[in-house]
């Protein structure tokens, strides 16, 4: 199956390549940009590799998800990632996940990318539900979700384990029909 490239004015989103792993380290490997990430910062070259090798990993069937580098058209810098991943194709729905350089925050690339991986997953992959789940404390990325059209649903207890601690994560979701009706006002 071919990787699906998107395009946006300002971004690229393309498949992550083994090249990649200096600049994954370099995000993944920071702990401000990995602080609500959900796994610990990655340590070294050798781990990004295994980061990259574990996101082109769910491609394969059964297609548990696509993720994306996220880099600028200017300079084909890797500035982040963005994924649709555990992708339940019977009940079509499937998990968001995303982060972006810190140098990056703030400029609305992250909106950007989520817009056209959104777009997407549910007009290729007939999703019918992208569900988030975010930190309570990460408030920029509540907000990024929310600008998307995203609704809170409550709170899923510890479910995260990363930093030697558990955590509670909020869920947010976006269904189809709400998706066809704001996608294009952000």
């Amino acid at each position: 199956m071919t990787f699906p490239t998107l395009h946006t004015p300002r971004l690229t989103l393309r498949e992550l390549v083994p090249s990649d792993a200096a600049a994954v380290l370099g995000i993944h490997g920071n702990p401000e940009v990995m602080r609500w990430f959900g796994s610990d910062p990655v340590k070294n070259q050798d781990e990004a590799l295994r980061l990259i090798e574990a996101f082109a990993g769910w491609r394969k069937l059964p297609a548990p998800g696509t993720r994306w580098g996220i880099c600028l058209n200017e300079t084909g810098e890797l500035i982040g990632s963005c994924g649709l991943f555990k992708w339940n194709r019977s009940w079509r729905n499937c998990t968001l996940g995303y982060e972006l350089a810190r140098s990056a925050w703030g400029l609305g690339f992250m909106n950007e990318a989520l817009q056209a991986a959104l777009d997407y997953g549910f007009a290729e992959m007939d999703l019918h539900r992208v569900q988030a789940e975010i930190h309570p404390d990460n408030l920029s990325s509540i907000k990024q979700v929310l600008k998307l059209g995203f609704q809170p649903e409550g709170c899923h207890r510890e479910q995260g384990y990363w930093a030697g601690q558990f955590h509670d994560l909020n869920c947010y979701s976006l269904l189809a029909r709400e998706w066809s009706t704001i996608n294009y006002a952000n």
